[in-house]
This record gives C-alpha cells, structure tokens and sequence, in this order.
C-alpha cells in the first residue's frame, strides 16, 4: 500500500483501527516531498523538526490542557496537512512569498492552524505562494515558480498554488489556502483538486496576512469532496478576535453529504460571458449537466453576464485594499516587490474614492441578485476558470488575472461558499473544474451537489503521472 495515496478519509480510518501509523504515513508524504518539491517547487519550508509521535503526544496533553475546545479530541490524529505560506505558524518561518518577511518566525499560530493542531493534524511544511498572494500564477521572484504536476510548463494556478500542486503530488492529505479572487479555486481547477472557498465570516482570519480584509477566505484542499468538507469541519468556527468572524450555528457538511440531487433545483450560468471559454472547458462543463440531470436534478438556465461586472468589482477593491495595507513597504521599498506585484498595487493606490464607492455598490447589488436566485434554486453551476493550465513561459500576471478570476472573483464579492472540483480533462491531459456555489452559510450544499457528482464519475481519480 502507497500510504501517500490515500485519502483524508480512508487514512483516518485505518489510524484509528491501527492498521497503519502516523509516522509511516508522514514518512509517505515526506519521501514524495524528497523525490517532486526539487521541480514542482510547491513547499517554502519543509517541518521536520519533530518525530510524529512526539508531535501526537504533545498535542493530546494540550488538548486534555484546554477544557474550553469544542473539538473532538484528535479527529485528524496523524494526517500531514500542509499549510500555504500566507498563515502564521508557531516558530515555523511564515514568509507570504516575500522578500518582506522571508525571515519572519511567528509567536503563535494562525486560528485555522491551532485548530487543525487541536485536531491532531501533523503539519509537514508550508507551501509556496504568488508573492503576498497578490496573483494568480504562482510565479514567484524570491522562491520560485510552482510547476503544475500535470505538465511542468505549466503554472500551477494561485495564489494557493503550491498548496494545490502538494495535494495532487501526493506530498500531503490535505492542505489549507486562502482565495480572495480564487486562490482556492483557480489552483484547484488547474490542478485537478477540491477547493472550498466557504462564505465569508465562515473560517476565522486571524493570523493569516491580509490581501484585502472585505475579501479574505481561508478554506481547504483536498482531493475529495468529502475530504475537504471534513477539513473545514474543524477550521471553521466564530473567533471573537477576528473583525471578520460572523457569530453563527456552526455548519454540519456531514450528515446530509450523501442525500443525493433528486428533485433540487440547479442553477445553469450560460451567455456570452461563459461561452468566451475554451471549447474543451465549455464540452466539459456541458457534460457536467448532463451528469446532473442524470441524478435527478432540475436544471434551468441562467444568463450571467451580470457576473463580468462583478468580477471587475473584486479586483478593483483587491488591489485598493491590498495597496493600503502595503502602503508603507510599497512607499519604504518598492524595489523589494516583484514587478507584476508592484504594478498591481500602484494600479490600486491610483483608483479614487469615487471608484472604490462604486465598487463598493457594485458589490452591494450583485450580493442581493445571487440572494435572490438562491430563493429558487439550490446552487448555482458554472465552469471554474475559462481555460486549462497555461504556460509558463511567456505568462503576463495582470491578464492571466484578468482571465482567470473572470468565474471565481464574484463570489468573494458576494461572499458566498463555491467550491471546485475536476469536471475533465483537455486533450493535452489538463485538469478541468467545475465550480458549484450556494447561498451564504451554505456550504452543506455545495459540497452534497460536488459529492454526488464526484461519486457519478470517476475525474477525481486520476493522477499525474510522476
């Protein structure tokens, strides 16, 4: 058995009944981390400090230690999970892919990542960014490009690259990132992965650095459904020292996962602004339907051309936001950023208050319109990004943004859960996803249409040959 090949599911399963251990399962992980992270290039820093035994009794005895925790003493005992470099983590470097803080080493740990440790997750390292997650290509000045498993020419997909490249590689079970315009998303698609962005106030923020602070997600990766639902199970949760955590009945993605998609009613995005796609992403996304009709679902066509105004929303308000919470290193230092980075943030210190208002409404308006389509409907289904993986060579950062956040980037604006999974593959053996969204708060849904979708085909299953 290829202890790296399983998932989060099955791997718990067998360390509970101790039919494998946690050290041979990190040693899996770490072994695929040894032969792929030298091209693939999806970790910064690799953790091994720690013999996973020692890491397991230390965090049972914190466990007993803190009363107050509501989580189920070591549900994740011995998964390796990875965490993008963009959360702080406890005397572990947290470099956000900059020059900024390449030798920066955190007092404590990001909300998301003393959870997963509550839980008994192992945590083998933190994986590679687009430089202060300001991109999605996850080409990187100061520690490198992530080469895409599927085809090294090719980007990753961003900003939560490196994390995505590490699942599908086989280097971790799981891994956590953040999407502000995608970043989940986009490098799920690319890569042939799961990616849940939850709604916004879902998963605390705390720790974690800021690229816009009305944007923000943090949410998992996996390579199943049921894997990532089981993830955010344990991150999410309200923290009353995160501005942006909303104070909500916690979610419950599993008990309903399985009911199946008879009877519910399925959102179909179509218009020229979906048909702009590529024709291997459109013949995929069109076979996806079908799919779903075949389980039961009602599909009914929407137009969605409303989402173009939406998308270009979020990227204003990103780049404002993100050039106000960098306005002293891009004033102090501008040199030390990145040249595509650099222009991003210039762009958005440039937009007037006028614009950024605009936006602001923009956002405003388009929130209460998905609103009122999730009142007859159950989610909402469109293709996850226009095109497959692109080339490396070559690559322009601000259109590849342009381009690939033109499907992801409106429900950070919205606020709303979507999530990615593979729905294909081109001919040239490239990853397709699917992105299903719901109603805010939620999740639960979107992850029972991706479940029975995913158990209806078998893309998940593929691999990259490596």
């Amino acid at each position: 058995m290829n202890l790296s090949e399983l998932t989060l599911i099955k791997a718990r399963e067998l360390l509970r009944k101790g039919e494998i251990s946690a050290s041979d399962l990190a040693e899996a992980c770490l072994r695929q981390i040894d032969r792929l992270n030298p091209s693939i290039n999806a970790f910064i820093t690799v953790c091994r400090d720690l013999e996973p035994e020692e890491v397991l009794q230390r965090r049972a005895s914190e466990q007993r230690d803190n009363a107050s925790s509501t989580l189920v003493a070591m549900r994740l005992a011995g998964i390796p999970v990875a965490i993008k470099d963009l959360y702080n983590t406890r005397g572990i470097r947290t470099t956000s892919g900059s020059k900024f803080f390449e030798d920066y080493i955190p007092d404590e740990d990001a909300y998301a990542v003393r959870r997963l440790k509550e839980a008994g997750a192992l945590l083998l390292g933190k994986t590679n960014t687009h430089e202060i997650a300001l991109g999605v290509t996850n080409i990187n000045p100061h520690f490198g490009a992530v080469r895409n498993p599927w085809d090294q020419t090719r980007i990753s997909g961003g900003s939560s690259g490196g994390s995505a490249a590490a699942v599908i590689s086989r280097m971790c079970i799981a891994a956590l990132g953040t999407d502000t315009g995608g970043s989940i998303r986009i490098p799920a698609s690319l890569c042939g992965v799961v990616g849940m962005k939850p709604t916004y106030g879902r998963v605390s923020l705390r720790g974690i650095l800021p690229l816009s602070w009305n944007l923000d997600h943090a949410g998992p990766i996996a390579r199943t459904v049921e894997d990532a639902a089981f993830v955010l199970q344990i991150i999410s949760g309200y923290d009353p020292l995160d501005p942006a955590s909303v104070k909500t009945l916690p979610g419950d993605y599993q008990s309903h996962l399985k009911d199946g998609m008879s009877g519910r009613k399925i959102a179909v995005a179509v218009g020229g602004f979906i048909e702009e796609s590529d024709p291997e992403v459109l013949k995929a996304y069109y076979e996806a339907e079908r799919v779903f009709e075949g389980l039961g679902a009602q599909l009914e066509e929407v137009d969605a051309s409303w989402l173009k105004d939406a998308a270009f929303a979020n990227g204003l308000m990103t780049t404002v936001d993100a050039a106000a919470f960098h306005r002293e290193r891009l004033k102090e230092h501008p040199d030390w950023f990145g040249a595509d980075v650099r222009q991003r943030l210039e762009i958005g210190a440039a937009y007037t208050s006028s614009e950024y208002a605009l936006a602001r409404r923009t956002q405003a308006e388009v929130r209460r319109r998905c609103e009122n389509l999730f009142e007859t409907c159950d989610v909402l289904l469109l293709p996850t990004t226009p095109i497959a993986a692109p080339l490396i060579e070559g690559d322009n950062a601000l259109e590849r943004a342009r381009l690939l956040t033109r499907f992801t980037a409106p429900f950070n604006l919205t606020g709303m859960p979507a999530l990615s999974l593979p729905c294909g593959f081109t001919q040239d053996g490239l990853p397709i996803g699917l992105q299903i969204v719901a109603r805010a708060w939620n999740e639960a849904g979107a992850f029972r249409a991706g479940y029975a979708y995913e158990k209806a085909t078998s893309w998940h299953e593929r691999k990259p040959d490596l």
